[in-house]
C-alpha cells in the first residue's frame, strides 16, 4: 500500500517519475504473478485469467511511464511497443471475461439505460474486442486506447460510483471502483507514448 501511494505521488513529478514507475512496476508485476497460482489451480475458470490481466494492465501503465522517461530512443520505442501490446492483450482478456460472464456483466449495467442491460453488455464486449485488435495491430491504436479509457471511466462513473453510494460498506465496490480508475489511468498513460 505504501509503495503504491508513494509511486502514485512520485509519477506526478518529472524528477521522480522514473523511480516511481519502477516501484509501481515491481508492485504490479508481483500482483500479476500472484494471480498465476489461481490460474494453475483452476485453469478452466476464466476469472483467474481476468484478475491477472487487470493487474497486468496496471503494469503496462507503469511501463509506459518508465518508457516516457527513457533517454535512449531505441529502448524507449521497445518499451512503448511492449506496453501497447500488453494493453492490447488486456483488452482482449476483458472481451473474453465479458463473453464468459455476459449475464454478470449485464447485471452491472444500470437499469435506467435504454434500451436494456444485455444490449449494453454486448456493445461493450464488442468495443473491448475492437479496441484490442486495433491496439495489437497498431492501426489507430492511440484513438482506440483513448476510447478504451473513456469506456473504463464511464464504467466507474455509471456502475461503481452509484454502487458505492448505495452500499459504502461493501469492500468489493471500493476495490472495483479503484481498479477501474487505475486501469483508466494506465490506458491513458499508454495512449501518450511517443512511438505510435
Amino acid at each position: 500500500m505504501v509503495a503504491q501511494i508513494a509511486g502514485g505521488i512520485g509519477i506526478l513529478f518529472q524528477r521522480t517519475a522514473r523511480s516511481a514507475s519502477i516501484v509501481l512496476g515491481c508492485v504490479y508485476l508481483l500482483f500479476s504473478l500472484a494471480c498465476i497460482p489461481g490460474i494453475i489451480a483452476a485453469p478452466a475458470i476464466y476469472a483467474q485469467y481476468g484478475s491477472f490481466f487487470e493487474q497486468f494492465c496496471l503494469l503496462c501503465g507503469a511501463m509506459a511511464v518508465y518508457a516516457a522517461t527513457e533517454p535512449n530512443a531505441a529502448q524507449a520505442e521497445a518499451l512503448d511497443r511492449l506496453a501497447r501490446i500488453g494493453l492490447g492483450l488486456c483488452a482482449i482478456s476483458f472481451t473474453l471475461s465479458q463473453i464468459f460472464y455476459l449475464g454478470v456483466t449485464a447485471e452491472l449495467v444500470p437499469r435506467w439505460l435504454p434500451p436494456n442491460q444485455i444490449l449494453w453488455a454486448i456493445f461493450t464486449t464488442i468495443a473491448f474486442a475492437l479496441a484490442g485488435i486495433a491496439i495489437l495491430i497498431n492501426r489507430h491504436a492511440r484513438i482506440a486506447i483513448r476510447l478504451l479509457a473513456l469506456m473504463l471511466a464511464l464504467f466507474g462513473v455509471l456502475v461503481w460510483i452509484p454502487r458505492l453510494v448505495a452500499h459504502p460498506e461493501a469492500h468489493l465496490n471500493w476495490s472495483e471502483f479503484a481498479l477501474t480508475f487505475l486501469m483508466t489511468g494506465a490506458a491513458l498513460t499508454v495512449a501518450e507514448l511517443r512511438s505510435f
